[in-house]
């Protein structure tokens, strides 16, 4: 707790994410006051560790809390954030923006009608390189954008076969949904969100339900006779106006290397993003002199993203200001590309993304 912070802030969600929000509490700004699920094991280890009131339901805290930050798994994002919303209350939704499109579209509606603050939880936009690489690209050092390749790799990673991570019906997918939303939505963003002309995309499973699968370490629990339906990695290429693209690669599992980095391409310069071990290096070529490369490595402070996140959020809600940052339209608009891909997937084409969107929510 911060004790004299002036932002009241409850979290909806006890598990290992609503914990580390705790955690990141004591330094961002805000008051924790209380925290809500529907375990009675993790209402009493919550209380227990931070010293605060815990509810079986959310009405509970939403009469002692000014703002909520939601850390349920993906399938309950609209019910307690549109809770949140109608009861007046702020809100900090961890991400994806919710499992499936539809909920989203829902979530979005509630948040344009009303007067609280929503932000959507991508922590990695506030990671220092990755705001250097937005200066510089709306200043005009890389030209014009023309391609971002966004990675997203783990050699093993799944975090907990068998947990609600591994059932679509709760997660709304895996590999995909899961990590693959951080790197899109850094591409997507530091494009400025461009518009989508057509999304190709496969999805796969070949690791999750292996008898055989090897790891040195795993998230959660490994229990081999849960659900395990959704993908594991995902590789998707998506065509935006003016033919910029993004090609996206993703996975839980696979036969390489980490990979955790984003290539901007453009035509006066370019960049990689390494967030693994934090690396930003720019490439620029010139002819002045003689002809060159001339290779730049950016070094930053080390910032605890989730924590600057968090100050960004109650700085929005004491001046009452929707965030520029992080937006629920912004969410949305990642949201509809995952579904895309997942779609793509299914049908073995290239899909758009407007049309068929609106039409799947009417």
């Amino acid at each position: 707790m911060t004790g004299d912070a002036s932002v009241r802030i409850g979290i909806i969600g006890l598990g290992n994410i609503g914990r580390h929000h705790a955690d990141q509490l004591r330094t961002s700004g805000g008051q924790l006051v209380g925290g809500v699920d529907i375990l009675p094991e993790a209402r009493e280890r919550f209380a227990r560790d931070y010293g605060v009131e815990t509810y079986a339901e959310a009405d509970d805290l939403f009469s002692t809390a000014d703002a909520v930050i939601v850390t349920t798994p993906n399938r309950f994002h609209e019910e307690y954030a549109v809770g949140a919303l109608e009861a007046g209350l702020d809100v900090l939704l961890e991400k994806p923006l919710a499992h499936d499109v539809e909920s989203a579209e829902r979530i979005a509606a509630v948040a344009r009608e009303s007067e609280a603050i929503c932000m959507v939880g991508f922590h990695n936009r506030f990671l220092p390189p990755v705001e250097v690489l937005k200066d510089r690209i709306d200043s005009g050092t890389f030209g014009e954008v023309t391609h971002v390749d966004a990675n997203y790799v783990r050699r093993r990673g799944i975090p907990g076969r068998g947990s609600w991570f591994t059932d679509r019906s709760i997660a709304g997918g895996g590999a995909l949904i899961d990590i693959g939303v951080h790197a899109l939505d850094v591409a997507l963003y530091l494009l400025d969100f461009p518009e989508i002309v057509e999304v190709s995309g496969v999805t796969r499973s070949e690791f999750g339900t292996r008898e055989d699968y090897t790891y040195l370490f795993m998230w959660g629990e490994d229990d081999r006779e849960g659900e395990f339906d959704v993908d594991d990695s995902a590789t998707a290429f998506i065509r935006c106006a003016e033919d910029r693209t993004i090609s996206l690669d993703v996975a839980w599992a696979a036969n390489q290397p980490n990979d955790d980095s984003i290539t901007v391409r453009g035509t006066d310069a370019g960049a990689r993003f390494d967030r693994g071990d934090g690396s930003l290096d720019m490439y620029r070529t010139s002819e002045n002199g003689a002809p060159h490369f001339a290779d730049q490595k950016v070094t930053t402070r080390e910032v605890n993203a989730h924590a600057a996140e968090q100050r960004a959020f109650v700085e929005a809600v004491e001046a009452g200001v929707q965030p520029g940052r992080n937006t629920v339209e912004q969410a949305l608009a990642v949201q509809r590309v995952i579904d895309a891909i997942y779609r793509s997937s299914e049908r073995g084409e290239a899909v758009g993304i407007v049309a068929e969107t609106t039409a799947a929510t009417k």
